[in-house]
Protein backbone atom coordinates (compact mmCIF):
# COMPACT_ATOMS: atom_id res chain seq x y z
CA UNK A 1 0.00 0.00 0.00
CA UNK A 2 1.31 3.36 -0.71
CA UNK A 3 1.25 5.40 2.35
CA UNK A 4 2.53 8.64 1.03
CA UNK A 5 -0.72 8.38 -1.15
CA UNK A 6 -3.00 8.07 2.16
CA UNK A 7 -1.56 11.16 3.47
CA UNK A 8 -1.75 13.04 0.60
CA UNK A 9 -5.75 11.89 0.42
CA UNK A 10 -5.71 13.46 4.03
CA UNK A 11 -4.32 17.04 2.50
CA UNK A 12 -6.69 17.21 0.20
CA UNK A 13 -9.50 16.47 2.53
CA UNK A 14 -8.17 19.10 5.09
CA UNK A 15 -10.03 22.48 5.60
CA UNK A 16 -8.68 25.68 3.94
CA UNK A 17 -7.19 28.89 5.95
CA UNK A 18 -8.60 29.37 8.93
CA UNK A 19 -5.76 31.91 10.73
CA UNK A 20 -2.42 31.00 12.02
CA UNK A 21 -1.59 31.23 15.42
CA UNK A 22 0.68 29.49 18.23
CA UNK A 23 -1.14 30.97 21.57
CA UNK A 24 -3.51 29.35 23.80
CA UNK A 25 -6.60 29.42 21.74
CA UNK A 26 -4.57 27.52 18.97
CA UNK A 27 -3.63 25.14 21.42
CA UNK A 28 -6.99 24.41 23.18
CA UNK A 29 -8.49 24.07 19.88
CA UNK A 30 -6.43 21.17 18.95
CA UNK A 31 -6.56 19.28 21.75
CA UNK A 32 -10.49 19.90 21.97
CA UNK A 33 -10.35 18.31 18.07
CA UNK A 34 -8.66 15.08 18.75
CA UNK A 35 -10.76 12.56 21.57
CA UNK A 36 -10.75 8.73 21.21
CA UNK A 37 -13.39 6.55 20.26
CA UNK A 38 -14.48 3.06 20.11
CA UNK A 39 -12.20 1.90 16.81
CA UNK A 40 -11.29 5.17 15.09
CA UNK A 41 -9.64 8.19 17.11
CA UNK A 42 -12.21 11.34 16.35
CA UNK A 43 -10.54 13.77 14.82
CA UNK A 44 -12.17 17.36 14.04
CA UNK A 45 -10.02 19.04 11.75
CA UNK A 46 -12.22 21.60 10.95
CA UNK A 47 -13.06 23.13 14.67
CA UNK A 48 -9.01 23.49 14.74
CA UNK A 49 -8.98 27.97 14.21
CA UNK A 50 -6.35 28.86 14.41
CA UNK A 51 -3.23 26.33 13.54
CA UNK A 52 -0.01 26.26 13.76
CA UNK A 53 2.52 23.86 11.82
CA UNK A 54 2.81 21.15 13.90
CA UNK A 55 -0.34 20.43 15.24
CA UNK A 56 -1.76 20.33 11.18
CA UNK A 57 0.48 17.86 10.37
CA UNK A 58 -0.15 16.11 13.29
CA UNK A 59 -3.73 16.21 12.55
CA UNK A 60 -2.75 14.69 9.12
CA UNK A 61 -0.56 12.10 10.65
CA UNK A 62 -4.32 10.87 12.61
CA UNK A 63 -6.22 11.13 9.98
CA UNK A 64 -3.98 8.87 7.97
CA UNK A 65 -3.49 6.23 11.24
CA UNK A 66 -7.79 6.26 10.77
CA UNK A 67 -8.03 5.27 7.29
CA UNK A 68 -5.44 2.54 7.91
CA UNK A 69 -7.47 1.25 10.76
CA UNK A 70 -10.50 1.48 8.59
CA UNK A 71 -8.82 -0.17 6.14
CA UNK A 72 -7.39 -3.22 8.70
CA UNK A 73 -3.82 -2.00 8.09
CA UNK A 74 -3.90 -1.56 11.82
CA UNK A 75 -4.97 -1.37 15.24
CA UNK A 76 -5.90 1.66 17.27
CA UNK A 77 -6.50 0.51 20.37
CA UNK A 78 -7.65 2.25 23.53
CA UNK A 79 -4.50 2.49 24.80
CA UNK A 80 -2.99 3.38 21.78
CA UNK A 81 -5.70 6.37 21.10
CA UNK A 82 -4.82 7.41 24.91
CA UNK A 83 -1.60 8.14 23.93
CA UNK A 84 -2.55 9.82 20.48
CA UNK A 85 -4.33 12.45 22.49
CA UNK A 86 -3.16 15.66 23.60
CA UNK A 87 -2.96 15.96 27.44
CA UNK A 88 -2.44 19.00 29.34
CA UNK A 89 -0.25 20.07 29.79
CA UNK A 90 2.32 18.26 27.78
CA UNK A 91 5.65 19.97 27.38
CA UNK A 92 8.20 18.94 24.55
CA UNK A 93 9.18 15.32 24.66
CA UNK A 94 6.54 13.65 26.29
CA UNK A 95 4.71 11.40 24.75
CA UNK A 96 3.84 11.11 21.37
CA UNK A 97 2.27 15.15 21.26
CA UNK A 98 5.74 16.06 23.17
CA UNK A 99 7.70 14.25 20.55
CA UNK A 100 5.84 15.60 17.61
CA UNK A 101 5.55 18.99 18.66
CA UNK A 102 9.18 19.29 19.60
CA UNK A 103 11.90 21.38 18.40
CA UNK A 104 14.34 19.49 16.57
CA UNK A 105 13.85 16.25 14.64
CA UNK A 106 10.33 15.74 16.34
CA UNK A 107 8.70 13.32 14.08
CA UNK A 108 11.75 11.82 12.67
CA UNK A 109 12.40 10.65 16.04
CA UNK A 110 9.44 9.24 16.97
CA UNK A 111 9.37 7.57 14.11
CA UNK A 112 12.83 6.28 14.45
CA UNK A 113 12.29 5.04 17.98
CA UNK A 114 8.84 3.26 16.73
CA UNK A 115 9.78 1.81 13.67
CA UNK A 116 7.28 3.77 12.33
CA UNK A 117 9.04 5.23 9.25
CA UNK A 118 12.43 5.68 7.48
CA UNK A 119 14.59 9.10 7.94
CA UNK A 120 16.58 10.65 5.51
CA UNK A 121 18.33 14.26 4.29
CA UNK A 122 18.68 13.31 0.71
CA UNK A 123 16.18 15.28 -1.23
CA UNK A 124 16.33 13.10 -3.98
CA UNK A 125 15.43 10.12 -2.49
CA UNK A 126 11.98 12.95 -1.37
CA UNK A 127 8.44 12.00 -2.43
CA UNK A 128 5.16 13.86 -2.09
CA UNK A 129 3.75 12.59 1.54
CA UNK A 130 6.64 12.67 3.25
CA UNK A 131 6.79 14.88 6.22
CA UNK A 132 9.56 17.15 5.96
CA UNK A 133 10.99 19.63 9.32
CA UNK A 134 12.88 22.58 7.60
CA UNK A 135 14.87 24.71 9.46
CA UNK A 136 15.74 27.81 8.03
CA UNK A 137 19.40 28.23 10.19
CA UNK A 138 21.61 26.28 10.98
CA UNK A 139 20.42 26.35 14.71
CA UNK A 140 18.75 23.20 16.59
CA UNK A 141 17.16 23.42 19.62
CA UNK A 142 17.48 26.99 21.78
CA UNK A 143 17.42 28.96 19.15
CA UNK A 144 16.03 27.19 16.21
CA UNK A 145 13.53 28.32 14.11
CA UNK A 146 12.01 25.40 11.81
CA UNK A 147 8.86 24.51 10.09
CA UNK A 148 7.37 21.21 10.37
CA UNK A 149 5.12 20.26 6.92
CA UNK A 150 3.93 17.78 4.25
CA UNK A 151 6.24 17.75 1.25
CA UNK A 152 4.87 18.24 -2.13
CA UNK A 153 7.28 18.70 -4.51
CA UNK A 154 10.29 20.62 -5.81
CA UNK A 155 10.09 23.44 -8.69
CA UNK A 156 10.83 26.51 -9.88
CA UNK A 157 10.24 30.07 -9.29
CA UNK A 158 12.39 32.70 -11.50
CA UNK A 159 14.73 30.62 -12.25
CA UNK A 160 15.03 29.55 -8.14
CA UNK A 161 15.05 25.69 -7.28
CA UNK A 162 11.88 25.78 -5.13
CA UNK A 163 10.34 23.02 -1.83
CA UNK A 164 6.61 23.30 -2.33
CA UNK A 165 4.40 21.63 1.18
CA UNK A 166 1.58 21.98 2.59
CA UNK A 167 0.64 22.92 6.61
CA UNK A 168 -0.39 25.78 8.97
CA UNK A 169 1.42 28.51 7.10
CA UNK A 170 1.25 32.37 7.99
CA UNK A 171 -1.04 34.38 7.67
CA UNK A 172 -3.42 31.66 6.59
CA UNK A 173 -3.40 29.02 8.62
CA UNK A 174 -4.08 25.70 6.21
CA UNK A 175 -2.69 25.80 2.79
CA UNK A 176 0.09 25.20 0.54
CA UNK A 177 3.49 27.02 -0.06
CA UNK A 178 6.21 27.20 -1.54
CA UNK A 179 9.45 28.49 -0.75
CA UNK A 180 13.07 29.16 -2.66
CA UNK A 181 15.02 26.47 -1.67
CA UNK A 182 18.21 28.41 -0.79
CA UNK A 183 15.95 29.84 2.31
CA UNK A 184 16.27 25.94 4.12
CA UNK A 185 19.42 25.51 5.50
CA UNK A 186 18.56 21.77 6.34
CA UNK A 187 15.80 19.19 6.16
CA UNK A 188 14.63 16.05 7.49
CA UNK A 189 12.31 13.61 5.67
CA UNK A 190 10.41 11.42 7.27
CA UNK A 191 8.40 8.70 5.71
CA UNK A 192 5.57 6.44 7.07
CA UNK A 193 6.31 2.82 5.84
CA UNK A 194 5.18 0.66 9.09
CA UNK A 195 2.37 2.38 10.26
CA UNK A 196 1.41 -0.91 11.86
CA UNK A 197 4.08 0.19 14.37
CA UNK A 198 1.94 2.63 16.07
CA UNK A 199 1.30 0.00 18.54
CA UNK A 200 4.34 0.75 19.51
CA UNK A 201 4.02 4.01 21.22
CA UNK A 202 2.56 2.55 24.33
CA UNK A 203 5.91 1.49 25.05
CA UNK A 204 8.13 4.51 24.35
CA UNK A 205 9.88 5.91 27.96
CA UNK A 206 7.46 8.28 28.77
CA UNK A 207 10.03 11.09 28.07
CA UNK A 208 12.75 11.52 25.56
CA UNK A 209 15.04 13.38 27.20
CA UNK A 210 16.86 14.26 24.01
CA UNK A 211 13.80 16.13 22.62
CA UNK A 212 12.74 17.77 26.04
CA UNK A 213 16.37 19.48 26.46
CA UNK A 214 15.96 21.18 22.78
CA UNK A 215 13.66 24.13 24.70
CA UNK A 216 16.47 25.21 26.74
CA UNK A 217 19.97 23.68 25.10
CA UNK A 218 21.58 24.00 21.52
CA UNK A 219 22.44 21.17 19.58
CA UNK A 220 23.21 20.37 15.97
CA UNK A 221 22.12 18.87 12.80
CA UNK A 222 24.50 16.02 12.70
CA UNK A 223 23.53 15.12 15.87
CA UNK A 224 19.94 15.63 15.36
CA UNK A 225 20.42 12.85 12.23
CA UNK A 226 22.52 10.56 14.63
CA UNK A 227 18.84 10.87 16.86
CA UNK A 228 16.91 10.28 14.14
CA UNK A 229 18.51 6.89 12.26
CA UNK A 230 19.95 8.99 10.12
CA UNK A 231 23.82 7.73 8.86
CA UNK A 232 26.06 10.73 8.23
CA UNK A 233 29.82 10.18 6.62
Amino acid sequence: MDYNAVVLDQIRRMPAAGGYSTAQPAHDALRAAIQPGSMFLQVHSRAVRPSYCSGATYLVFLESLNRLAAARKLYLSEEVQQALILQYPHPDGLGVWGRWNANGPGTARLFYETGMGENFVDPERARPGDFLKIFWTDAVGRDERGHLVVFMGFGERAGKPTVRYWSSNKPDGFSMKETDLDQCANMIFSRLTRPERISAVVRLPEKDAYLASLLKEPSSFREACLKSGIPLP
